[in-house]
């Protein structure tokens, strides 16, 4: 973790809403940043990977589920600041999936998991924008059923 604290440049990482019979997966980070706040499952993309790629093994690894991506949602730039350094950058490309397979389990990145409505939002606390991020992915679901 401690290459991703005052980063000379931005990390490139990966989230994903997985719908599942209407419900999206939501989990609560075990890890800084962000230690107890709810999310999508994800994290850093690594080199060679494709986007693609990285989205599967970051559910398999931190969720076990496996998930066909279906669009993209956006993207999300999580910027921190500690006096005058940027502590963390990460720029995240944010996916849409359907789940095909694995019943969610918790990991030493997730210490809380769901399934949720999209549209009632996620409980507290979220990470910045999740309840911009879910109604998005569900509009997109709902158009791709």
């Amino acid at each position: 973790m401690n290459d991703r604290l005052f980063p000379a440049r931005p990390i490139l990482a990966v989230s994903a809403a997985v719908f599942r019979v209407g419900q999206v997966l939501i989990v609560r980070r075990a890890r800084a940043p962000l230690i107890g706040h709810f999310s999508l499952p994800g994290g850093v993309v690594e080199l060679g990977e494709t986007l693609a790629a990285a989205v599967a093994r970051e559910l398999e690894e931190e969720v076990g589920v496996k998930a066909g991506i279906i669009a993209f949602n956006r993207h999300v730039e999580a910027i921190a600041h500690e006096e005058n350094r940027v502590r963390t950058h990460f720029v995240i490309a944010s996916f849409v999936a359907r789940w095909t397979s694995g019943e969610a389990r918790l990991s030493d990145e997730v210490d809380a998991l769901d399934w949720i409505d999209p549209t009632a939002g996620p409980p507290a606390p979220a990470t910045p924008g999740l309840a911009e991020i879910l109604a998005g992915a569900a509009r997109i679901e709902s158009e791709r059923a």
